[in-house]
């Protein structure tokens, strides 16, 4: 029962009750009974002045109260010119200025905070009480390469996704850097902060790639520059002496030194060789931004195959090529991605033991190239280290074929990637949109 229905009732029972007992009381006196019934009146009068000053007031700021429940703080009261109410009310009032400024504060600070994630350059990844992806910034969604729906509400063990698997021995506080397909590398950061007394976690990406790149390619830069300063210092004087003796005809002259002039060709074009290998690396160096022009692709692939034909035929290797007859013109430098695509498929077609095939397919809608192997494919542990400079597979590689495709992509700003797919079926693709 309300207060409000309480205080009605006691009244109106106290009342009649006070009539009934001046009734029987001064029955004989009539006097005496009016002026009981006077009294009566006047409590009834004073009784509803009572209620609108305690009990109007309350039922008033339990519409306050109302309202705050709603979360309503724009609702405040009037004084009423009644002390204790007044003092009552000017509480209630401030309190809801006081809320009202509060969570205005909070709106602006959350915004605020929703802007710096959404717009911030780090990767960053929300997960709620049960590690499930609450929320997804798209500098994350950009490194994952993932859609926000198929990201959003799943656990982290879960998800299929390399970065994830690192994620998730990751613990709070602790940090890594990770390479995924020896191109991209990311830094990844775990952390907690404390909602409603729990702990929650969230991880930030940062894309190293372009920094470790750089670096990378300063430092082999340089070692390359100084070897192949030393190396043309010394072969060029050498060279330069033995060209003297074999020409100098007084010195062979009556003897048989046949053996020895041949040791000393066999040595200048050894030299020769060496210089030429130190050329390959200082032309890795020395690569120049890419002179884009109108190319159109099918031309170029077809170049390819002609150049490689050859050498696929050696090793009993087809080379297919799947492309539309319309013509496709990229914006590229014609050398540079001729050179590119050699590489692959000359990788391609030794990494074909016995027979196989090497196909070109060409997907206008995606604007994407795909070079397809039926080779041994590649390990995980090479995979982290494909691109790397000076890293091969090969006894007798150099390590700077897939470098220099790495060097003309990034100098085209063409995304790509080198991985095995399936058994026998290893795919180098390229999309120039």
């Amino acid at each position: 029962m309300k207060l409000r229905t309480k205080y009605i009732l006691f009244v109106v029972i106290l009342h009649l009750l006070t009539l009934v007992l001046a009734w029987f009381i001064f029955i004989d006196n009539k006097i005496y009974f009016i002026i009981a019934e006077a009294f009566v009146l006047i409590s009834a009068v004073v009784a509803i002045q009572l209620y609108r000053q305690l009990v109007l007031p309350l039922k008033m700021l339990l519409q306050g109260i109302e309202a705050i429940k709603d979360k309503d703080f724009n609702v405040k009261f009037l004084s009423t010119g009644k002390q204790e109410v007044d003092a009552l009310i000017d509480v209630y009032n401030q309190m809801m200025d006081e809320l009202r400024t509060e969570r205005t504060r909070q709106e602006q600070q959350h915004f605020f905070l929703e802007k710096l994630i959404h717009t911030s350059p780090t990767g960053i990844i929300i997960l709620d009480f049960d590690d499930r992806v609450q929320q997804a910034n798209p500098k994350a969604l950009q490194a994952l390469g993932m859609d926000e729906k198929a990201l959003v509400g799943e656990l982290i063990s879960d998800l299929d996704h390399p970065l994830f698997a690192q994620i998730k021995v990751l613990k709070s506080g602790e940090t890594m850097v990770v390479k995924l397909d020896g191109i991209n590398s990311f830094k990844l950061q775990k952390s907690h902060f404390i909602d409603r007394g729990f702990s929650r976690h969230f991880i930030m990406l940062e894309d190293l790639t372009a920094e470790i790149l750089a670096a990378e390619k300063k430092v082999y830069g340089k070692v390359i520059r100084m070897m192949a300063h030393e190396v043309n210092n010394t072969i060029g004087p050498v060279n330069s002496i033995m060209q003297s003796a074999m020409k100098t005809d007084q010195l062979w002259h009556g003897h048989d030194f046949d053996p020895i002039k041949d040791a000393l060709q066999v040595a200048m074009d050894r030299n020769q060789n060496l210089n030429l290998f130190m050329r390959n690396f200082a032309d890795l160096v020395k690569l120049p931004p890419a002179n884009k022009q109108p190319v159109i692709l099918q031309k170029l692939i077809g170049s390819v195959a002609k150049l490689m034909s050859i050498r696929a035929e050696e090793k009993g290797v087809s080379l297919n090529v799947n492309l539309p007859e319309e013509p496709i013109k990229i914006m590229a430098d014609e050398q540079q991605l001729e050179q590119a695509f050699i590489n692959i498929v000359k990788n391609a077609i030794e990494a074909i033991d016995d027979k196989g095939s090497v196909t070109f397919t060409i997907n206008p809608k995606e604007k994407k190239l795909v070079i397809t192997d039926t080779g041994n494919g590649i390990s995980a542990e090479q995979q982290a280290n494909l691109f790397s400079p000076f890293f091969s597979t090969k006894k007798d590689g150099q390590g700077i074929g897939l470098t220099l495709v790495r060097e003309i992509m990034l100098n085209h700003g063409f995304e790509f990637s080198l991985k095995t797919v399936g058994e026998r079926q290893t795919e180098f693709v390229v999309y120039w949109g």
